[in-house]
């Protein structure tokens, strides 16, 4: 396994906390940072789209001055994600932010673009693209990513289909660099198994949804930290991609978890019909993500004290006698 030099003395644990939509703020990024994980965000969920420079400046700042009183722990790196699809049309405005600040990592979706991945590695930053298959996999590092977040089976949002356990070691065949693997991780132990199947870090977005620092309603917390694997359900009746749901959250809109239609995957979020009016709950705000590792979550807490523990269970996860 390959641990990028960018990470080296700064991790608590090997954990990438996922950019979550609406819900990764410069508050849960930098209580991440400081607790040894990588924090990460979408850009657009700083909005409007000048407000990115003031989320980017701000965790910047506070991180270097973390860094300068911590010198013998210095914070985790930050990551900044892009979507990368036809229907960011802001896109270019955000990367030029993350260049002026430059930002360590980019964590790039739903297309891989060669020269995104040119201009990160021209300011010195490194670039994981998250793949739900071998097919996208392989055309990311063609295109020059450093990284791959393999988004298996049971992971939140926009998961894939694949087991994890295949998922890492098939990709182990052909590649040798750093992977974060994604699906049901929500605790040390699974971090643990993540590390023991081939990856180098977890990704974990679900269990950071149940934290003080996240931009979420109160409702959503208790939900998720209420909630167990027999909770989620696989759908893409609400982006047109398939991803896990909240079963909950979509009774409360007043739908059958168990008979929902499927919709045009060439329509990705948009939640209105032709008509301009709304065709269906809107994915995030109503319609709310997770993964099926919820049943790990223990209430809702500061993110300091859930990566907390999660490395007292990483450092005490043992094979168990035969």
């Amino acid at each position: 396994m390959s641990m990028p030099a960018l990470f080296k003395g700064r991790l608590s644990i090997p954990v990438i906390g996922s950019p979550l939509f609406i819900i990764s703020v410069p508050d849960l990024v930098i209580a991440q940072c400081k607790a040894g994980v990588v924090g990460s965000f979408p850009s657009l969920n700083a909005r409007p789209a000048e407000l990115l420079d003031e989320w980017l400046a701000r965790i910047t700042e506070e991180l270097a001055a973390y860094d300068r009183a911590h010198p013998d722990k210095p914070s985790a790196p930050f990551a900044v994600n892009q979507i990368v699809h036809k229907s960011n049309n802001r896109l270019d405005h955000d990367m030029q932010l993350c260049a002026k600040y430059k930002v360590p990592m980019i964590i790039s979706s739903l297309g891989a673009r060669e020269e995104l991945n040119q201009a990160v590695h021209g300011w010195g930053g490194i670039v994981f693209h998250d793949v739900i298959n071998q097919k996208f996999a392989h055309k990311a590092i063609e295109k020059g990513a450093d990284g791959l977040i393999l988004v298996a089976a049971g992971a939140g949002g926009h998961a894939g289909t694949i087991s994890p356990l295949a998922f890492v070691a098939e990709t182990r065949k052909w590649f040798d660099g750093p992977i974060a693997l994604s699906g049901a991780i929500g605790n040390g132990k699974a971090i643990r198994a993540a590390r023991i199947l081939g990856a180098d870090f977890a990704y974990i977005g679900s269990a950071f949804i149940a934290t003080k620092e996240a931009n979420a309603v109160e409702q959503y917390k208790e939900m998720i930290a209420g909630a167990t694997a027999d909770d989620i359900v696989y759908s893409n009746l609400f982006t047109g991609v398939h991803g896990n749901y909240l079963k909950p959250s979509i009774l409360a809109a007043g739908m059958d978890p168990e008979n929902l239609p499927t919709s045009d995957p060439s329509k990705m979020n948009f939640g209105t019909d032709a008509s301009g009016e709304r065709a269906k709950p809107k994915a995030w705000k109503e319609i709310w993500g997770s993964g099926q590792g919820v049943g790990s979550i223990e209430g809702i807490v500061p993110a300091a004290e859930m990566i907390a523990r999660f490395k007292r269970e990483y450092d005490e996860a043992i094979d168990p006698p035969l």
